[in-house]
């Protein structure tokens, strides 16, 4: 039985009004849009991309020749201004180059880009997370608005059966205990609308918020709870969860670091040229003129020699930490697929329930089609009659818990298997 769908009973902060037909109306899709483009932890992790790519560049123009310049005002004072001169400006320009780093330069260049990358997978991680939500306050909102509908009808039929109590009362045909029994159900009734409408709102204020317009009430879902629904057969695979490119950019990462630490124990060469330039009564000491103009080139070579086995204890850290991280890639590779395989056997759960549920539908439907003929022939008592509305209700309500419970099982999974950001649900 497909359950009617698009009764909203919404709650307005100010003024308790009811939400009106012009609201906006939202697919998942568009939500899933939406928080891909609003949501700031989203944001955030752009960001984090941005300044990753800023120091790529800054590491890659480390490479790149370097020039500086300067001048320097000069006022001197006796007895230094009797062997120079008293006033003075110099200029200069300095231009240095590394030659040989031991391939630190490259390695950095290397571990920037990786960073980069990194930043990139957390980001993909992030949107699988905050889409992971989206879906998941979709759906238990499509299934607050369909209890709603599932709560609006059972409280009619309780209203109408309860007025044929009253009619009975009235005539002095039946004692009172079924009409107080009734009473008591459409109270019940009337408190579980209550309930579903107040976690209308909570799921509403929650999706709202992760699609970047928090506080809005005033918008309905589009899609209902019907879908193909089918069990996993195969098991899936977890190579695209973006965890696991963390991890294994977070290790090359550490394998580069230990190259950079290892090249601290090579030569290191680097050449500069300065000209220097300066004006001032006598500036040139060997002409006697007033201005200097000269140049100077240099060539550096370091060669560690002995540091009381700094180097080595630092490389061999570095092996360790590689070694740490290694582990823990394999150890939550191993998490990983517990999860998956555990997303997998919940959503197969959730399929047979939506199975029995059907079935038991549609044996409430004919258990109330013959209470109804049986009551109106007098066949059977007016609590039976409430006890077969009450059945029919919970079976309804069963079938949407375990529709909308398969359908953010099948998030989880997709999230469990990398493949959450994937539009459609043709394929797992």
């Amino acid at each position: 039985m497909r359950i009617i769908y698009g009764i909203l009973v919404l709650l307005a902060f100010a003024n308790g009004n009811t939400a009106i037909a012009q609201d906006k109306t939202f697919t998942l899709e568009e939500c899933r849009n939406l928080a891909l483009a609003n949501n700031k932890k989203i944001k955030s992790a752009i960001h984090s991309i941005d300044a990753a790519n800023e120091g790529l560049a800054s590491t890659k123009a480390s490479a790149l020749p370097s020039v500086e310049g300067s001048i320097t005002g000069v006022h001197l004072g006796d007895p230094l201004s009797t062997l120079l001169p008293s006033e003075m400006l110099s200029g200069g320009l300095d231009i240095k180059q590394n030659i040989y780093a031991g391939g630190k330069v490259n390695y950095g260049k290397q571990s920037a880009a990786k960073a980069v990358e990194l930043y990139e997978s957390q980001k993909t991680m992030t949107e699988a997370e905050v889409l992971l939500s989206v879906e998941t306050s979709y759906w238990q909102l499509v299934q607050a608005t369909e209890r709603i509908a599932v709560a609006n009808k059972y409280r009619d039929m309780l209203k109408e059966l309860r007025q044929e109590f009253q009619n009975s009362v009235d005539a002095g045909l039946t004692y009172k205990n079924d009409l107080l029994r009734a009473e008591v159900n459409l109270n019940n009734a009337e408190l579980s609308i209550i309930q579903a409408s107040d976690a209308l709102i909570l799921h509403k204020l929650t999706l709202a918020q992760l699609i970047g317009q928090p506080g809005n009430i005033e918008y309905r879902v589009l899609e209902a709870l019907d879908y193909e629904y089918m069990p996993i057969v195969e098991s899936g695979s977890i190579e695209s969860r973006p965890e696991l490119a963390i991890l294994e950019k977070s290790l090359e990462i550490d394998e580069l670091q230990a190259k950079i630490v290892k090249a601290d124990q090579l030569p290191q060469i680097g050449a500069s040229l300065s000209g220097l330039t300066a004006f001032g009564d006598g500036a040139n000491f060997s002409t006697g003129k007033n201005q200097l103009y000269t140049y100077y080139g240099m060539v550096n070579v370091s060669i560690p020699i002995f540091n009381w086995g700094k180097n080595k204890s630092k490389v061999r850290e570095q092996y360790y930490k590689i070694d740490a991280a290694k582990a823990e890639l394999e150890d939550n590779r191993e998490l990983f697929n517990l999860e998956m395989v555990n997303a997998q056997m919940r959503l197969n759960q959730s399929f047979k329930k939506i199975k029995l549920s059907e079935i038991s539908l549609k044996q409430s439907d004919e258990n109330l089609r013959l209470a109804n003929d049986r009551f109106s022939v007098g066949t059977i008592t007016g609590n039976d009659m409430l006890e077969a509305q009450v059945i029919w209700e919970q079976a309804v309500l069963s079938l949407v818990d375990a529709k909308s419970e398969y359908m953010i099982n099948l998030a989880s999974y997709k999230r469990a298997t990398g493949s959450l950001a994937n539009t459609g649900y043709d394929q797992y």
